[in-house]
């Protein structure tokens, strides 16, 4: 029994900032921000939002199925940590606007940056199961940092350019051509620790040296846990590229070293080749993104796979990790097939046809994010405020997040 991802696409937003600019403009430390490893940072804009970024990366998927293939959809699953309501699941605007048939599981999992990772595994399980054999599940991975203010805070200076906006649309199913899940390869490992946490929808607080040394230790020992069920698997040669849940790319570069050093006493010159050859083809998409939480993971493993070497199958190993903290490290193969279907999305021109915005353009911003707070009750959305990113959607089939009334929000193709 097979199963994994037949599709998957992604939404990173209509409008990006060079995140240098953003380093000279705070004026940070630019050895120290070098080591950050980023390029670019979606900017979300009034009309994006964690629905319409997850409709506008799923679209794509179910326009190509025929009508019976989407009536196979079974679940729907949103992982996020940028929830819109208490009780109210986005899932359920994401049906809605993907039309979809309404014999559907909707639902909803929150779990910090790990989310993504859980909603996956859980549909994966539930096709391995075949508790409903043919069927199929979407999970829709989303979240969104809208910046509001720039605090006196050191920490918070080098997490600005690393927090991004976007979605990872799943198709999970028994014909797994994107990636094929390794059943039964999953190492976890988790414990409750304060390294950050999002007490309020706009800001993130915590302890950036405790995250890192958290994500570390996680980062060892979920591979261990691997280690332990999975007979003979070895860190340096069971994969052919490694794919990690990037908060910025310095943050991974960090682990795999720990991980060279630790299981397998490297040396610095092989570890860095290594790190070239099995680690950075996954990390192309996130510097041009940032950080999209439960996103991530499914998003660096994308870039591996479309900016890999595929001429025979690959095992790819991954790494999730979401603070607070829950981890896990798994594994599968992907075939020479893989990249040829992932095509018709045309996923790297979505990342090239983006508006650049300037630092001003950016700090504009902050007083529509500031408006937008959870719990709003009534809100309308001025889509003609930033006229340069609303031109590459307009036109284009997308879903605009266009206002809420009554605490219920509307949508719109545009």
């Amino acid at each position: 029994m097979k199963a994994g991802i037949e599709a998957i696409n992604i939404y990173c937003g209509s409008a990006v900032l060079d995140v240098k600019e953003l380093a000279v403009a705070r004026n940070l430390n630019m050895e120290r921000f070098e080591n950050l490893m980023m390029k670019e940072k979606t900017v979300p804009m009034p009309y994006e939002d964690p629905i319409s970024n997850g409709v506008n990366a799923a679209k794509p998927i179910i326009d190509n199925l025929s009508e019976e293939e989407k009536g196979k959809i079974d679940m729907i699953i949103t992982c996020t940590e940028s929830g819109i309501d208490f009780g109210k699941s986005m899932s359920t605007y994401m049906h809605h606007y993907l039309g979809l048939s309404r014999n559907c599981r909707l639902f909803e999992l929150k779990n910090a940056c790990y989310s993504g990772t859980a909603g996956f595994q859980m549909a994966v399980n539930f096709i391995l199961s075949q508790a409903a054999p043919g069927r199929k599940a979407l999970v829709i991975c989303t979240d969104i940092m809208r910046t509001n203010i720039v605090e006196d805070s050191l920490d918070f200076s080098f997490a600005e350019p690393s927090t991004g906006s976007g979605a990872v649309a799943i198709l999970v199913s028994d014909n797994p051509t994107v990636f094929q899940v390794d059943k039964g390869a999953n190492g976890y490992y988790g414990y409750e620790v304060m390294d950050t946490c999002r007490p309020v929808p706009d800001a993130e607080a915590g302890d950036a040296d405790k995250s890192l040394l958290s994500y570390l230790d996680c980062c060892e020992n979920s591979f261990k846990e691997y280690q332990n069920r999975v007979e003979g698997a070895d860190y340096e040669t069971t994969f052919d590229y490694l794919a990690f849940h990037t908060p910025f790319g310095g943050m991974v570069k960090g682990a795999h070293r720990t991980n060279m050093r630790k299981l397998k006493k490297a040396k610095p010159d092989y570890i860095e080749a290594d790190f070239q050859k099995r680690v950075t083809p996954s990390l192309l998409y996130c510097q041009r993104v940032g950080n999209i939480m439960g996103a991530t993971a499914h998003l660096a493993l994308l870039s591996a796979i479309e900016n890999g070497n595929y001429d025979r199958t690959k095992r790819v190993g991954v790494f999730s990790y979401g603070s607070g903290c829950c981890s896990e490290f798994y594994s599968g193969l992907v075939s020479p097939q893989a990249q040829e279907s992932l095509k018709k999305y045309g996923i790297s021109n979505h990342l090239q046809d983006r508006y650049k915005m300037s630092m001003s353009d950016y700090e504009s911003t902050f007083h529509v994010n500031g408006k937008l707070k959870f719990g709003t009750k009534n809100f309308k959305v001025d889509r003609e405020e930033f006229p340069e990113p609303y031109a590459h959607v307009k036109g284009k089939n997308k879903l605009v997040f266009s206002e809420i009334k009554d605490f219920h929000r509307k949508y719109e193709f545009v």
